[in-house]
């Protein structure tokens, strides 16, 4: 694994998003979220990429080695707070009886860990080496959106897994720049991880009009928080030692 990832990031993060896609997806289809076997796939997944990151030095390159050290450039991360909250403005409905629910909750804070580390991690810093910062953003934050579609295969409604896209694109972009100019993963894993787990409480029965403004409040702040962070945030040494001066912004 060392090896590949020394020759070519790309396509180790390219070879961990299978990993993790076909894996998870079996695991789900097969067995469902409330189940042990899920969560024990997640713990496995989670355990071998941070022990990699862990043996190889790499925590401070990929943001495990501390919180972000500018708070107030970032606004305190508030708007990305708002934006976690957002599935729960339908009120609350747990999804699974116990024990399950307590195998879906710890599965879902896994899952912001994993695809933080993965999408956030391993394939955005390896395409910010080439310099493009845009593209490693866009790449990014698409590849973890449409990464959703997977959801079909495990029975989802089209319609809900195509809102669940967008999303997640959405989300993927605040998450891509909140790391990029942070160098932190750390609050963008919380974030992610109190968004899947509000999932698992969530009420799935909200009107279309409640269901409209949440979606139009997520594109709403997701759009004017990135814009901040792109046009006032200065970016960390440790993420514009990657990139090409005259990308930098």
């Amino acid at each position: 694994m060392k090896k590949l990832y020394e020759k070519s990031e790309i396509t180790f993060a390219i070879l961990w998003i299978v990993i993790y896609a076909a894996g998870m997806g079996t695991l789900k289809n097969s067995f469902g979220l409330d189940s042990l076997w899920h969560m024990l796939g997640l713990i496995a997944i989670s355990a071998v990429i941070f022990l990699f990151v862990r043996i190889n030095g790499l925590m401070e390159k990929y943001g495990l080695a501390g919180w972000a050290k500018n708070g107030k450039a970032m606004l305190w991360f508030i708007p990305l707070w708002i934006l976690s909250c957002m599935n729960l403005f339908g009120g609350f409905s747990p999804d699974y009886r116990m024990p399950g629910l307590i195998y879906a909750a710890v599965s879902m804070a896994l899952v912001g860990f994993a695809e933080e580390l993965i999408f956030r991690g391993f394939l955005f810093k390896a395409m910010l080496k080439d310099g493009n910062v845009k593209a490693a953003v866009i790449v990014s934050s698409v590849t973890f959106g449409m990464g959703h579609i997977m959801n079909l295969f495990t029975g989802q409604d089209l319609i809900a897994t195509l809102a669940q896209v967008v999303f997640a694109v959405a989300m993927g972009f605040v998450f891509t720049l909140v790391f990029y100019k942070s160098g932190s993963l750390l609050p963008g894993i919380l974030a992610h991880s109190f968004i899947d787990v509000a999932s698992v409480f969530a009420s799935d029965e909200g009107t279309q009009l409640v269901n409209l403004i949440v979606h139009i409040a997520v594109f709403a702040v997701s759009a004017a928080y990135c814009l901040y962070l792109w046009k006032r945030a200065e970016t960390p040494e440790i993420n514009r030692a990657d990139t090409k001066q005259g990308d930098l912004s």
